[in-house]
């Protein structure tokens, strides 16, 4: 019997192979940016392992066949000098990255100093527009499709006490996000971003005892547990492949579903 559905069907696993492409990691060095190098690595992407700290960045490079860059890019020269390094180094143009960089810090709205504010944006806001620029221009110079995804978090889009900060710095990229979708679309170049909810990183496990995911945290969750850093791997490279291919401006938040959780379940 002849289907009356004649449209072709892909070769679903084809759409996630990134063989040829030339992908920037920024902040690769541990927790998701490592883990999100080791994705793109194993479905054929070349990886340029971004990171502020040199030891870091040469030993996940050295994990994935990668490419090691050191710089500190919140600071617009080091964007700049990325992409002219990066490119030499590999021999082509860059076909987009995943932004994993970023910072959080627990302190009262009211006593957030403006230094605190200064530092909060632009870890976690500026160099998210000065990477985006410096790469976006070379892309669309090129002519080199691809795409572009930043991790935010569920903080930009809920509130959360003591991160005041923090949630309006997320709250920009996640609007920097949808704005940069729209503009860049016309190239082929597509923008997305993974939301993170508690996901327990090295970063936190090496901080106090105050910072780190609690059990109280994963019952939080309908599926009982704390996310880990492949969970939030997983969400960029699916949104760095053509699986996602019709997707752009958008955030995918990754969280075990405490966001869509009724706060006043259970009161009634």
């Amino acid at each position: 019997m002849t289907s009356t559905d004649q449209s072709p069907v892909p070769q679903y696993r084809d759409l996630l192979d990134l063989t040829g492409r030339n992908l920037v990691v920024l902040g690769a060095g541990q927790g998701m940016g490592r883990q999100t190098s080791h994705a793109l690595a194993q479905s054929g992407a070349r990886v340029v392992c971004v990171d502020i700290d040199a030891k870091l960045a040469h030993e996940i490079a050295e994990e994935v066949g990668g490419v090691p860059w050191v710089g500190d890019v919140t600071k617009s020269s080091d964007a700049a000098r990325l992409v002219g390094e990066t490119t030499a180094l590999l021999g082509g143009p860059l076909h987009g990255f995943v932004d994993i960089i970023g910072l959080a810090e627990w302190i009262d709205s009211l006593d957030i100093d403006e230094d605190m504010w200064d530092r909060q944006f632009d870890v976690n806001l500026r160099q998210a527009y000065l990477v985006s620029r410096a790469i976006g221009r070379h892309m669309i110079d090129t002519g080199t499709p691809g795409t572009m995804v930043f991790v935010a978090s569920v903080n930009g889009i809920t509130a959360s006490r003591r991160h005041g900060a923090y949630g309006a710095a997320k709250a920009g990229l996640i609007s920097w996000v949808k704005t940069l979708g729209q503009e860049l679309g016309p190239h082929n170049i597509r923008v997305n971003a993974v939301a993170p909810g508690s996901i327990i990183t090295p970063r936190l496990m090496a901080a106090g005892a105050r910072k780190k995911p609690s059990g109280k945290s994963a019952a939080l969750s309908p599926l009982g547990r704390n996310g880990l850093p492949f969970n939030i791997a997983s969400a960029a490279l699916f949104l760095s492949s053509e699986l996602s291919s019709f997707v752009t401006g958008q955030t995918v938040v990754v969280d075990g579903g405490v966001s869509v959780m009724d706060p006043y379940a259970g009161l009634s």
